[in-house]
This record gives structure tokens, sequence and C-alpha cells, in this order.
């Protein structure tokens, strides 16, 4: 392309109307279509067999402290989304008109986005509580077929419901603002990933403390069964696998979902104008109607693997759709960049010429590169972390040679792991770069396609990450209530299987959706200081090489921001833990009779821990998350904020690919000697694996996942703040003053809310009673 200026400048107008409008209604309307199929199945879900009397008291019990967690949690919440509300009146919009109706607009639908993604947590949470005995009741009565079926269709519904909430709200908002949607939809997405991230971080913390400390104390300490009803922190860890693996997870991947939309939209007005408004969103909508298909195609048969079943539904919906992505690109894009006009287009902004290239194959080439790279990491995460593959067969062998030996055979897992997936996901935002033919915005806008390609296959990852903690569940309550059949029990433990390996696919699959929408982000973050630069200033960004010391500095602290978010978040489960153990250890020996079976545990102390102590834990995470970007975008200048950024994602891709595969590797190996290899239940490698897993709980359930919320989050804020930055800093307007106060401030409430964090620490060693001198051990390596 001739005559090529970096330097995005005032937009031209970008209308949506006549066929295009058309098309926006006709994508909100199956986004309506979605949300009643996800009705349909929750009906069809909760038609099904409730089980026993006690099967219904055990689930009652988890339903009222999931119920109960996520009232508290959302209350805590309710603050922080008023602040940030009011902080995004008082952020620029850039030079447009109507800008103080985009302003509050853009609050206005923050809190949209942030319901939205309650809702989607809260409702899935909501049924997965209720399928759970539902499945262990069919399993008892009417086999695998029948039981999958229930847990799929569980996930289904959840599935339908972050498409189709997704892709309504984004509908909305290009319908009724038209050229100022992308502003309004930064808050849409902000809202979404930042109650997402504090939801994954929360949840994240209240399962896995549960987890842990049931797994410690009961397991390891008192040779009792996972689950067993004696543990006092049993019905915690059920409430946890809710609130965490459904309600987070949930949220999770619809902030996904919503950002990379809001991430093409905007900057498909700037590569493609009124049809880069409306492409981006006819893409997830033929998702939304492949997943219902990929729904009715995952049918268990009998003889068939569980993950067999799921794994070719999942290909055969992701190679429809894609198929069908290709059909819609070539019927509604141009072949030629000259079809586009020039006048009032918003390629008068970043070129003198129209650039060279088909629009309609570099838009199909680009969404094909993101299903397939949905399969790829399907593929490659499945290996790592399934059961019937080496690496986690490997793990499972040093477990012969202890705890130690496992936790380093399955650091190794991770690490290797995430180089691969790293490189895979790599390759796809470069080749999706490479079509733009020179042109930025275009290069930029096929990244975001990429995305939009792998937000065809959400409704069925969603639906595969719901069965997990349904599946784990039901076995649960199978076990605590004592009344399911062998048959069924084993049926439940491979359901249970399946389940681990499908969280672990779509924990990878989900890292993959983040880096994409997050390099999407910073492509519009990099547009917007270049709009706000002007052309005169441009080169100031564009010329600041790697070498430059505010880039360096910055990219060392976007990576070193990633390291103490996860840090804090496995810290904090720690403590947590650490709480739990020394309760159920307390029940253990002052209730009489619980190992006897007489005596009842108290559910619920453990149940007030782990809510208490999540909720408060979740706040420091979350305070980095919003607040380092403006400290270092408002101390250090937009250029090392690009730096940030760039190191966030860069680091953010190998930390969570290599919690969440290091922690399923260990997950699984605990499986496999449960399953009777290696000496079986109640071995010395049986509490080998068990430690493993009680360190990988917090690395693929805590940590991990919150990594996705948390790029795009800072991503998110770097562009709200990005026009007061490029203000404050350049040309005639500046305040270095203020600037400079503002990063202060920030810098200093984090160091205000990790030394406070910490201190909590030395309180809980202090105040906690000391370990049951008679608990018993099976492992001389195992400490409180």
């Amino acid at each position: 392309m001739t005559g090529f200026n970096p330097a995005v400048t005032a937009m031209a107008d970008v209308e949506v109307t006549g066929g295009n409008l058309v098309l926006v209604v006709i994508v909100a309307l199956i986004a309506i279509g979605a949300l009643a199929m996800a009705v349909m199945f929750r009906k069809e879900v909760l038609s099904a067999g409730e089980g026993t009397d006690n099967m219904k008291n055990i689930a009652l019990a988890v339903q009222e402290g999931a119920d109960a967690y996520l009232q508290r949690q959302f209350r805590t919440l309710a603050i922080f989304a008023a602040i940030a509300f009011v902080a995004l009146l008082a952020l620029p919009v850039g030079d447009i008109d109507s800008a103080w109706v985009v302003r509050i607009f853009r609050s206005v639908f923050f809190l949209v986005g942030a319901g939205f993604s309650a809702a989607v947590g809260y409702l899935g949470m909501s049924l997965a509580v209720r399928a759970n005995l539902r499945v262990a009741a069919a399993a008892n009565t009417q086999g695998r077929e029948v039981a999958m079926n229930i847990g799929l269709r569980t996930g289904a519904m959840v599935g339908m419901l972050t498409v189709g909430l997704g892709l309504l709200g984004a509908s909305v908002v290009v319908i009724i603002f038209q050229d100022n949607a992308p502003k309004v939809l930064e808050g849409f997405g902000f809202g979404a990933a930042l109650l997402a991230m504090f939801m994954r971080v929360g949840g994240g913390i209240f399962t896995k403390a549960a987890d842990v400390g049931a797994d410690l104390v009961g397991k390891v300490e008192q040779n009792i069964p996972e689950d067993d009803p004696r543990n006092a922190a049993t019905i915690a860890d059920n409430v946890g696998d809710n609130v965490g693996d459904c309600a987070g997870m949930a949220a999770d991947l619809f902030e996904s979902y919503a950002v990379t939309l809001v991430a093409a939209l905007i900057l498909g007005s700037q590569a493609f104008g009124d049809k880069g408004l409306v492409y981006p969103l006819l893409i997830p909508a033929i998702g939304a109607l492949t997943a219902v298909g990929g729904v009715y195609l995952t049918r268990p048969r009998p003889g068939v693997n569980g993950l067999t079943t799921i794994n070719t539904a999942f290909y055969i919906s992701a190679a429809i759709g894609a198929v069908v992505s290709v059909i819609v690109s070539f019927v509604y894009l141009p072949t030629s960049f000259d079809d586009f006009g020039r006048l009032g287009s918003a390629l008068d902004a970043i070129s003198t010429e129209a650039p060279d290239g088909n629009p309609a194959l570099i838009a199909s080439i680009a969404v094909v590169i993101g299903i397939v790279l949905a399969a790829a990491i399907l593929s490659l995460t499945g290996y790592f972390t399934g059961t019937e593959y080496k690496p986690v067969k490997d793990v499972g062998k040093t477990s012969l040679t202890g705890a130690a030996t496992v936790i380093l055979s399955g650091l190794s897992v991770g690490f290797e792991s995430a180089v691969y997936t790293t490189i895979v996901i790599g390759a796809a935002v470069f080749g999706a770069f490479l079509l733009g033919t020179g042109s930025l915005a275009i290069s930029l806008f096929a990244v975001a396609l990429a995305g939009c390609g792998l937000l065809t296959t959400v409704g069925s990852i969603v639906a595969m990450d719901t069965f997990g903690p349904v599946s784990d569940n039901a076995q649960g309550v199978a076990e605590m209530s004592g009344d399911v059949s062998p048959e069924g029990a084993q049926i439940l433990t491979d359901l249970d299987a399946v389940g681990n390996t499908t969280k672990a696919i779509t924990k990878g699959i989900a890292i993959a959706t983040a880096v994409l929408a997050a390099t999407a982000l910073f492509g519009s973050y990099a547009t917007t200081v270049l709009e706000e630069l002007g052309t005169e200033n441009a080169d100031e960004l564009l010329h600041a090489f790697v070498f430059d010391p505010s880039v360096l500095v910055g990219v060392l602290l976007g990576s070193a921001v990633v390291f103490l978010f996860s840090g804090l978040a496995i810290n904090a489960v720690a403590r947590a833990a650490g709480a739990v153990v020394y309760e159920v250890r307390r029940q253990f020996r002052e209730i009489p009779g619980i190992m006897e079976g007489t005596g009842r545990p108290e559910y619920g102390k453990v149940v007030d821990i782990v809510t208490k102590d999540s909720l408060r834990e979740l706040i420091t995470p979350g305070v980095l998350a919003v607040l380092a970007p403006i400290a270092v975008g408002f101390g250090l200048g937009f250029t090392a904020l690009a730096g940030f950024l760039a190191g966030a994602i860069g680091t953010g891709t190998l930390m969570a690919v290599f919690l969440a595969n290091a922690g399923g590797a260990w997950d699984n190996a605990k499986k496999l000697v449960e399953d009777g290899n290696h000496g079986g239940k109640g071995s010395e490698a049986h509490a080998a694996t068990v430690i493993g897993d009680t360190v990988g709980d917090p690395f693929k359930d805590t940590a991990g996942p919150a990594i996705n919320p948390l790029l795009k989050v800072m991503n998110l804020v770097s562009l709200l703040i990005a026009s007061a930055v490029v203000s404050m800093s350049v040309g005639d307007d500046q305040h270095d003053v203020l600037r400079i106060l503002i990063a202060l401030v920030a810098a200093a409430i984090i160091v205000a809310v990790i030394y406070i964090s910490k201190q909590r620490e030395t309180t809980m060693g202090d105040d906690a009673a000391p370990p049951a001198a008679s608990a018993p051990t099976t492992d001389p390596a195992v400490t409180a």
C-alpha cells in the first residue's frame, strides 16, 4: 500500500442503515433465540428425577451455600461498580459529537455489562447446583448416557446464555449509537471484564481453599475418601465448585465474548467502515446457531468414551461454523477495497490510497484462523492433561517416589506445555496480522476477527466447562448420600474424569480467547493514542522501540504485575486453606463420634470461613489490576503503558497456560492412582498425588484462570485512560503535576492494599489453634 499514514486521525462518521441495520436486528433476534434455547435447556434439566431424600438434602445445602456466597459477593462488588460508574463519567471520550451523552451511556452500559456477567455466572450456578443430584440419580437408575446428557444440557444452557447476552448487548448498542457504538461498548466490555475478574478471583479462592483443606485433612491425615460426609469441608468444597468453576468460569467466558466483540467493533469501524460494525456481529451469530447444532450432536452412546463424544461434536460444529462463516464473508463483504468507496470511509483516516487485497478473503481467513486455533488448543491441552496420554501417566508414575517428584514432574508438564501453546497462539496472532497487506488498521482488525472466529465455538466451550463441576458435584452428592449403587458410582467416577479433562481444555481455549482479545484491545489502545496525538506527533508512539527505556520499563512492569497478581491469588488460597485445615482438625478432635458416623460435623462453619476469606482476599488483586495501568500510564507516559500491556500479554499467556496445565496434570494423575494404579486409594502414592493436586488446585482454578480477565481489564483501563494520558503528556495542555499526582495516588493505594493483605497472614498464624497431635498421616513429609 502506498502513501500509508500510520496516524489514525479524526474518523469519518460511520452509520449503520438500510440492509446493514436489518442484519444487526437479525443478530439481535438470534441472540433472543439463544436465550430462549437457554430457557428450554433449563426446563429439560429440571424435568429430570431428583433422586433420594438424602441426595436432595445434600444438594439443598450446596444450593443454599452457593446462593448465600454469591449474594454477599455481589453486595461487595456493588461498591466497586459504583466507583467505576462515576470514574467513567469523568474520563474523556475524544473529540466527538454528543460527548457527554456518550460518557453517560458508556457508564450505563458498564453496569449492563457487569449485570450480564453477573447474570451468566449466577444463573449458570443456579442450574448447576440443581443438576448435580439429577446427574447422580440418573447414573444410579438410568445409566451413563442419560446422566451425561443431563450434565451436557446444563452446560448448553449456560452456553446459550453466554452467547445470547453477549450478542444482544453488542447489537443493541450498535443499533442505538451507530458510529459512537465503539465508545459506548468500551463501558460494556469493561463492566463484563471487571465483574468477571472479581468473580473468578473470589470464586477461585473459595473453591480451592475448601478443596485443599478438605483433601489435606480428610484424604491425607484421616485417610477417608473424597466427599466423605465426616469431613466438615465437603459441603464448602461442593459449594466452591459451583461459585468458582460454574459462576466464575461462566462469567469469565462471557466477558471474553463481550470484550472480543468490543475490540472487533472498535477496529472494524476503522478498517471496514459501516461493514466493520456489522460483520463482527455476524460471525458470533453463526456460532450461536452452530452451538445449538453442537448440543444435539453431542449424543452419548453406549461403548463410546464420553470425552470422544464431546470432542467429536465440538470439531463438527466448529467445521460447520467455519464453512458458513466463509460463505457469509463472501456474500456480505466486497472483494476489493475500492468497493468500500473513498468519501466518508474510515480508510480516509489511515491511508491516501485504498489498500490492496480482497476484504472478503482477508476476513474469511482470519475467522478460520480463530476456529482452527480453538481446535488446536483443544487437542494440545487434552494431550498434556488427559489421563490417557503420556504426560499425565508420567506424573502418575512419579508418585511411587513421593510428593516431591510428583510436584517436579507436574511443574515440568506445565512449563513445557506453556511453550507449545504460546507458539500456537502466537502463530495465529501473527498469521492474522499478516493479512493486513501493510495496513495497520486492517491487520489489527484481522487479529480481532480471529478472536471472533474463536467465539463461534464459545457456546460449545461453555457447555464443556460446566459439565466438569456438575459431574464432580454429582459424584460428591452420591458419595455423601450413600444411596448410589457400585455401578452408578463407577459411572459418576468416569464422568468426573471426563469433566476434569473438559475443564482443563476449556481453560486452554479461554486463555487463547483472552490473548486474542487483549491483543486486539492493545491495537485499539494504539489507534486511540494515535488519534489523540494527531499526525504531527504520531512518531512519538510509532518510534518507541523496545530499547527505549520507557518501553522496556513498561514491559518489565507489565510482566511483574502478572507475577504479583498470581502470587497474591495463590497466597490467598494458602491462607484461607490453612484456616480450613485448622477448623476441620478441630472438629475431628472436639466433636464426639465424627469418625464413627454418629456425630455431625459443623459444615456451616467451614462455609463461613471460606466465604469471609474469599470476599476479603479478592480486593487486593482487583485493585492491582485496575490501578497498575493508571500508575504506569500517568506516571511514565503512553509509550511505557504500551510496553506495560505488551509485557502483561506475553507473560500472562505463558503464566496462565503453565498454571492451568500443571494443575490439570496433577489433578488427573491423582485420578489415575484413585482408579487403582500404583497402589490405588490409601497408598503412599495416593498421598503423594493428593499433595500434588492440592498444589495444583490454586494453580488451575484460581490464579491461572484469573489471568484471563486480568489481561482484558488492564487493556480496557488503558484504552479508557488513553485520551487523558496523551492530553496530559503532550502538547500545550500538559499537566505534569496533576499527572504525577494521579500516578502516585494509584501506586500508594496498591502498596497499601498489599501491605494490609500481608498483615492478615501473620494474624492467622498467631490466632489459629495448633494442629491435632493425634491426627494420623500417611506420609511423613506432610506437615501443617
